[in-house]
């Protein structure tokens, strides 16, 4: 079996972040979502949990970071081309997002943008050839 990642986000307003994850691609499970959660898959081993912030805390003891202020994790997703990177970063963007937080990378065979959702967290979409980098000397 496929190992699965269930990336965790605390969310201030749910449906304004579900309608954000949707616009970029993701489809919400309703097996795995309330009032409190809403699942959303993007491919059979990556899924996004989106938890009001009451839900969230019943996980964790710590507070709840804001995202907007401080850097806890950099979330990154591969894409099939460049040009899927940049469709990514602007349906963010149609979907309330805002466009590269950090700096565009192009080393010609590697190529990522970025993108925060509604609650500040940031994502980070890249392509890269895997073919090429295969034939780069290590280190390059």
């Amino acid at each position: 079996m496929a190992r699965m990642i269930f990336v965790n986000l605390p969310v201030a307003d749910l449906p304004v972040a579900v309608a954000f994850y949707e616009a970029i691609g993701g489809t919400r499970n309703p097996q795995f979502s309330d009032h409190t959660a809403a699942c959303i898959v993007f491919s059979d081993t990556i899924h996004v949990m989106l938890l009001t912030h009451d839900k969230f805390r019943a996980f964790t003891p710590r507070p709840i970071a804001d995202a907007r202020a401080a850097s806890e994790v950099l979330l990154c997703l591969s894409c099939d081309s460049r040009d899927a990177v940049d469709a990514m970063v602007e349906a963010a963007v149609s979907g309330g997002g805002a466009a590269d937080p950090g700096p565009k990378q192009d080393y010609g065979v590697m190529y990522g943008r970025s993108f925060q959702d509604p609650d500040g967290h940031i994502w980070e979409p890249m392509w890269m050839d895997v073919a090429a980098m295969q034939s780069c000397p290590q280190g390059a």
